[in-house]
């Protein structure tokens, strides 16, 4: 007799079924895993005989043979440890075959049969309810299973406790759907003085969306002022904490199965490698481009990262996924991330301080600030600078506008935006309503841009003499979209192109 047990396999976010076929039969005593499994698969074996050992079952001294099917699929993981004991369990007729058939499971096995907690159960549980089966799931991850409307979701603690339920002689509850609290970051811009132009940097690129890159020497504040962004921006859609929160289920940063409620915020390690930030490495997991997937990506120190890392950034900026190619898998991952990036303007970071600028000025920043590639900092709607605070900034009253405020209005202006595109979308005028103006493209961006005659003629005459190309013009356009929409304006007007083209300036020592 073969028992079977459905359980998955992910490509990137994508969820592949994968039947567990477990055969006992009479021979030498063996126990074959085989369907191309990695290292952590075949290893399941010893996991699996002594969690069955821990229960008081021994396997029979027959030939065991488990087939994951489709078999030319590379198996990754350790989650398959649960549907393969439980295919045992059906095999050698301790549990019904039938009823185990009917459930998506997986799950790691310790050896005294707890069940671990396992990478993907959020997109699993999705896709048995498509199945329209139930999940068996860990314990600790019941809570982000449970988002999955219309099935059972069984999520014991041991393997134990699981057989107990089949047979009737304990009852596991249901559990309940779990998200993280939606609390504030405790980061607050009524912290940080002085830097006017750059707070209004920030607000803007929070009303639509827009890379940012801060321009100043050392202390001046702009780690301070990035990691104040997420108090500014709203917190995700039911919509978008799921798909968010799929990816981070996936590479099994999901902390203790609740869904996430607000945006990322990802700050990697400038030696951050190239698989580290968009994603792949031996076993193809999701980048931190894809972590920061609808929230922020904040790269510090941006010159210092390695030239490859930060050309890898250029074709996720413009299409919003990454796709990864390597000899064992083929996968894409979604990547819609705000960039938001603060540098020196030369290595010592002294620039603009006659007293404390090395002898190679401004020589230094030429070549420090040559390691951006241009068609990377063409990508960039805002570039502002933070000059450093004199002692007397320092000693100023905090000032009156904090988050709370700033916050406010960015999510009018963002509430805007989203009635605006969609309109757009019921009128059929695109696909996909955009969920901000940094996403805006095509007809649309014209036809909710266009500027009036006197702001078409400014952003002609600055595109030519700034040599322009067509995405910085583009970019100008979004960016005034955002500045009329904070002020609650239906038109972009000339003082929305002049101040936005403020904002397109070229680095010093370009």
């Amino acid at each position: 007799m073969v028992a079977r047990v459905s359980t998955v396999a992910f490509l990137g976010v994508e969820v592949v079924e994968v039947d567990v076929q477990v055969q006992i039969s009479p021979g030498l005593p063996a126990f074959s895993v085989v369907g191309l499994p990695d290292k952590a698969v075949a290893e399941s074996r010893e996991r699996v005989k002594s969690a069955l050992h821990a229960i008081g079952l021994g396997l029979p001294a027959k030939r065991i043979v488990v087939n994951l099917a489709p078999a030319d699929l590379l198996k990754e993981g350790s989650h398959f440890d649960l549907p393969i004991a439980l295919g045992l369990l059906g095999a050698m007729e301790v549990l019904p075959a039938g009823e185990v058939a009917g459930y998506v499971a997986l799950g790691e096995l310790a050896l005294d049969g707890r069940i671990a907690k396992a990478a993907g159960v959020l997109p699993a549980a999705i896709h048995a309810s498509a199945l329209e089966k139930g999940l068996i799931c860990p314990a600790g991850q019941g809570g982000e299973a449970a988002w999955a409307e219309g099935i059972e979701i069984l999520a014991p603690d041991t393997l134990l406790g699981l057989v107990n339920h089949f047979k009737g002689t304990q009852v596991l509850s249901p559990p309940a759907p779990a998200a993280q609290p939606l609390a504030g970051s405790g980061a607050d811009l009524a912290d940080i003085k002085g830097q006017e132009t750059a707070k209004r940097a920030l607000e803007i690129a929070a009303a639509g969306g827009h890379n940012l890159l801060m321009l100043g020497p050392p202390g001046a504040g702009k780690s301070m002022l990035a990691a104040r962004l997420p108090g500014l921006l709203p917190p995700l859609t039911p919509a978008e904490a799921l798909e968010v929160s799929m990816i981070h289920s996936v590479a099994g940063t999901l902390e203790d199965g609740k869904l996430l409620r607000r945006r990322p915020f990802r700050d990697p390690h400038h030696s951050a490698s190239l698989p580290a930030l968009v994603g792949g490495g031996l076993r193809a997991r999701p980048g931190e481009i894809s972590l920061a997937h609808l929230g922020v990506l904040f790269l510090d120190e941006l010159p210092e990262f390695n030239r490859n890392v930060l050309e890898s950034l250029r074709q996720p900026l413009e299409t919003g996924q990454v796709a990864i190619a390597r000899a064992n898998a083929h996968v894409s991952y979604p990547a819609r991330f705000q960039l938001v990036a603060a540098m020196n303007p030369c290595r010592c970071g002294h620039l603009d301080d006659p007293a404390q600028a090395c002898s190679r000025a401004p020589r230094c920043a030429q070549d420090y600030q040559a390691k951006i590639s241009g068609p990377l900092y063409d990508r960039i709607d805002l570039t502002v600078e933070v000059p450093a605070l004199s002692a007397a900034d320092l000693t100023l009253p905090p000032p009156a506008e904090g988050s709370e405020t700033v916050a406010a209005r960015v999510a009018a202006a963002r509430h805007r935006q989203s009635e605006r595109y969609a309109k757009a979308a019921e009128a059929g005028e695109v696909e996909r309503a955009p969920r901000h103006n940094a996403e805006a493209d095509g007809r649309l961006l014209e036809a909710v841009a266009a500027p009036e005659d006197s702001g078409r003629e400014l952003l002609t005459q600055a595109a030519e003499r700034l040599r322009l190309s067509a995405r910085g013009y583009h970019r100008v356009l979004r960016v005034a979209r955002t500045l009329a929409d904070l002020e609650g304006e239906p038109a972009v007007r000339r003082p929305h192109i002049a101040e936005a083209l403020s904002y397109r300036r070229v680095l010093p020592g370009r």
